[in-house]
């Protein structure tokens, strides 16, 4: 599938996306103490939140009770938009209940996959569940999901780099790429 596109013109920087997770850990941070303290579950959904994830951690003070863990969904598979249709690939390791959660997702857009999330999250009967995205496609949305902490605004094209792919293809690069054909 990746063979028949290439990657174009940088549509956001490795340091701006540096510069907005400080911004978005000093936030999550300040809330999370506000609210419940120290503790925050931070739970990463694989594999393009990895990068994310690992980087808005790790501008976590130390003080930070944060733990991790994961989940892997697939609405995607090997196209290029989002089928629709969501399956858990991996479950979570730990029990959520009375803890406060923070997804982190690379990108959102029609807002299914994590409409989908939230109701299994809220299910599961945290104390607090918020949502970070480094991506939103507003534009796309089909299911009425609002994100607590959104790193940029993106346009309607499809882009990769920083965790995001085209069919397991250019998740390493540090930058945010638009992907044409």
């Amino acid at each position: 599938m990746s063979s028949n596109y290439n990657i174009s013109e940088v549509m956001i920087s490795a340091r701006e996306i540096d510069e907005r997770i400080r911004a978005l850990a000093e936030q999550i941070t300040q809330d999370t103490r506000s609210a419940s303290g120290n503790e925050l579950l931070v739970i990463g959904i694989l594999n393009g939140a990895v990068f994310f994830l690992s980087d808005l951690v790790r501008h976590m003070p130390p003080d930070m009770d944060v733990k991790i863990d994961f989940m892997a969904v697939s609405s995607y598979g090997n196209a290029t938009k989002s089928s629709g249709v969501v399956r858990i690939v991996k479950d979570l390791g730990s029990d959520i209940e009375g803890k406060d959660i923070l997804i982190v997702e690379d990108i959102i857009d029609t807002g299914l996959t994590l409409s989908y999330l939230l109701e299994i999250m809220k299910a599961r009967k945290p104390a607090r569940l918020r949502t970070c995205v480094l991506l939103d496609k507003h534009e796309r949305r089909e299911a009425p999901v609002e994100v607590d902490y959104c790193g940029f605004r993106i346009p309607d094209a499809f882009v990769v780099g920083y965790g995001l792919d085209c069919g397991e293809k250019w998740r390493h690069l540090p930058a945010i790429h638009v992907v044409s054909q």
